[in-house]
C-alpha cells in the first residue's frame, strides 16, 4: 500500500509560508500571521510551531532535585545546573550523562505534576535558583530495560553527539583555505619533480593477535540501576538496592582504606545499636515488673478521655491493661456499674475486657459485692443445666450432671431432688408424687408444683415410668435413662422399657432398637 505523499510544489510553498509566518509572529504582525495561517492550512501540510530558545531567560539555574527509588525510605538531595528553556527530555539526557540513570528509568514530578518529555522547565515554573523538583528512579525490571538495550542507547547517544559536532563544523569548498581564500599553487617551473618512494618491504604473513582477556569484574552489579558496587557493600551506593542473595565476597578481595573505614564504622554502629537495644529491654522489663504489682496503671502523658472529653493530666487517667486505652476514673466506674454483662467490655468499642483486679480497684466494697451477685445471676441464667435451690429466698444454685439427681445446698443445708424439682426429705420420689396429688386439692403450693410436673409431661421434658408410673426426666446425654424407684431401663424416645421381663436381650419390652440393625426411632440417640 503506497503512502500518500505531499506534492513537491506544495512543500516548497509551505516552507516559504512557514518562514514568513515565523517572521510575522516574531514581529507581532497579527493580520499578516492570520493570512499566512489560512494559506498554510489549505496546503494540508504537517506543521510544528515552537518557541525559540532565545525567548527564554539565558541565565543558568541551580535546580534542587530530590532523588528517590522504590527501595528508599527517604530522598537524596542533588543540585543540577539547568536553563529554563530545557525540555524534560533534555533534562533526562543530562541526568543520564552525569549520573548514569537511563532516561526510561526517570520519572520527573515538578509542582505536583508528572512532567512530560516535550514540556519545558519554564512551563513548570522553574525560573530561579532554588526551585525544587522530584526525580523517582524506576527499577530496570519495572522499566523493561536490559543491559543490551542500555548499551545500544548509549552508543546511539554517542553517534548523535558525533553527528551534531560534524553538522556544527564549517565545511569549505575544495580549493579554499580556512580563511576562505583560494589556495596558491606554485608555478610549474617552481614545482619539483616528486622523488619516487622507496619500494616497500615484503609483507609478512598476518599473525593472529591473541585475544585480550576480559578484566574480571570486582564487585556486584545492582539489578535496579546496574551500578557496580564494591564487594563488601550491603546495598547499592546509588539507589540503595539490595545486594544479590547469592553473591559472596571473594576471599582474595582486600578492601581499600576508605572501604575498611566504612566497614569499621558499620560494625561499631551495629555494636552500639545492640547495646542500646539491650539497655532498653532491661528498662522495659523493670518497668513491667513495677506495673505488674499495681492494680491500676495511670497515664504518663496528657490525654483527653474519649467518653467525657475531659483533659487528663499525667496520673489522672486509667490505662487498661488489655488494650492500652485511657479513660478517666469516673467514666470507667460508671461503665462497670451500668454493665448488664458478666464481662465488662472496653468503652472504646474494642474486643478487650476489663480485668477483675481493675474492676475491684475501681469499685467500693459494696459496689463490688453487687457486681459479683450480678455475675452469679447472669451465669445461672445462661447455663443450660442449672438448678436453683427450692428453699424460698435462697441464692444457692448448681450446674448438674446426668448421673447426679440430688443437690445439697450449702447455703440452706437442704437436699433438693433435681428430678422432682422439689425438697422432699424423708420421702422417695414416688411417695412425694403420691402425696403431691393428695395435697394439691387443698394446698395451693402443691397444686402449682403438680401443674409444673404436668407441664413437663405435656412439653415432652418428662415422662412416666412404664412400670412404676413415677415421673422421670432426662437431664442430659443419650436416650438411655433409668428409673430411680424400680430401676427399669427406659428408652427416652419410644417411652418404653429397653428390655422385656427376661432382662437384657429380651426385645419384648417395647423398644426394639438395633433389631435387624435398625434404630427404634428416627430420632434415637444411642438408647442401647
Amino acid at each position: 500500500m503506497a503512502s500518500k505523499l505531499t506534492p513537491t510544489h506544495n512543500l516548497k510553498e509551505a516552507e516559504e509560508l512557514a518562514l514568513s509566518l515565523s517572521e510575522a509572529l516574531s514581529s507581532g504582525n497579527g493580520e499578516e500571521a492570520i493570512k499566512l495561517c489560512q494559506k498554510l492550512s489549505q496546503l494540508c501540510v504537517p506543521v510544528s510551531v515552537s518557541i525559540s530558545s532565545q525567548a527564554y531567560p539565558q541565565d543558568s539555574i541551580r535546580l534542587w532535585v530530590g532523588v528517590e527509588d522504590g527501595q528508599s525510605d527517604s530522598y537524596i538531595p542533588v543540585t543540577v545546573v539547568v536553563t529554563p528553556d530545557m525540555t524534560i527530555a533534555q533534562l533526562k539526557d543530562k541526568i543520564s550523562h552525569d549520573f548514569g540513570f537511563h532516561p526510561s528509568l526517570q520519572r520527573w514530578v515538578i509542582g505536583k505534576r508528572l512532567a512530560q518529555d516535550q514540556d519545558t522547565l519554564f512551563s513548570h515554573g522553574v525560573r530561579q535558583n532554588g526551585d525544587k523538583a522530584f526525580l523517582f528512579i524506576l527499577s530496570a525490571h519495572a522499566a523493561h530495560l536490559t543491559r543490551q538495550q542500555h548499551r545500544l542507547d548509549h552508543e546511539q547517544q554517542l553517534l548523535e553527539g558525533i553527528v551534531g559536532s560534524i553538522e556544527s563544523m564549517q565545511l569549505l569548498p575544495r580549493g579554499l583555505d580556512v580563511s576562505g581564500n583560494e589556495k596558491t599553487v606554485p608555478p610549474p617551473e617552481t614545482q619539483h619533480t616528486p622523488t619516487p618512494a622507496p619500494p616497500l618491504p615484503p609483507k609478512c604473513p598476518n599473525a593472529t593477535k591473541p585475544p585480550v582477556p576480559k578484566k574480571p569484574q570486582i564487585g556486584w552489579a545492582c539489578a535496579m540501576c546496574t551500578f557496580v558496587n564494591k564487594p563488601t557493600r550491603p546495598g547499592c551506593e546509588i539507589c540503595a538496592g539490595e545486594r544479590p542473595e547469592d553473591y559472596r565476597v571473594p576471599d582474595i578481595y582486600k578492601p581499600d582504606q576508605q572501604e575498611a573505614h566504612r566497614i569499621e564504622q558499620e560494625q561499631l554502629a551495629t555494636l552500639q545499636y545492640k547495646q542500646a537495644q539491650q539497655e532498653e529491654r532491661e528498662r522495659n522489663y523493670l518497668h513491667l515488673l513495677a506495673t505488674e504489682e499495681q492494680n491500676l496503671i495511670s497515664n504518663i502523658t496528657e490525654i483527653d478521655c474519649p467518653i467525657c472529653f475531659s483533659a487528663l493530666q499525667p496520673g489522672e487517667g486509667i490505662v487498661l491493661r488489655e488494650c492500652l486505652h485511657t479513660f478517666c476514673r469516673e467514666c470507667l466506674k460508671g461503665t462497670i456499674v451500668n454493665s448488664q454483662d458478666a464481662e465488662v467490655s472496653c468503652p472504646d468499642s474494642c474486643e478487650s475486657k476489663l480485668l477483675d483486679r481493675e474492676i475491684k480497684a475501681l469499685l467500693t466494697e459494696e459496689e463490688h459485692q453487687r457486681f459479683l451477685e450480678l455475675r452469679l445471676s447472669i451465669a445461672e441464667s445462661r447455663s443450660e443445666h442449672s438448678f436453683h435451690c427450692q428453699t424460698p429466698n435462697c441464692r444457692g444454685w448448681c450446674i448438674y450432671e446426668d448421673e447426679v439427681n440430688e443437690f445439697h445446698c450449702e447455703l440452706c443445708d437442704e437436699i433438693n431432688c433435681i428430678l422432682c424439682r422439689a425438697i422432699h426429705s424423708g420421702m422417695n420420689c414416688k411417695d412425694y408424687q403420691d402425696d403431691l396429688r393428695i395435697r394439691a386439692e387443698n394446698d395451693q403450693a402443691a397444686q402449682q408444683t403438680k401443674q409444673m410436673l404436668e407441664s413437663l409431661l405435656q412439653n415432652g421434658e418428662a415422662m412416666k415410668c412404664p412400670r412404676c408410673d413415677i415421673i422421670v426426666q432426662k437431664k442430659d446425654g443419650c436416650d438411655w435413662i433409668c428409673c430411680l424407684m424400680c430401676k427399669t431401663e427406659i428408652c427416652w424416645v419410644t417411652k418404653q422399657a429397653r428390655w422385656g421381663p427376661n432382662g437384657k436381650g429380651d426385645t419384648s419390652g417395647g423398644c426394639r432398637c438395633r433389631v435387624n440393625h435398625q434404630p427404634c426411632h428416627p430420632n434415637c440417640q444411642n438408647c442401647h
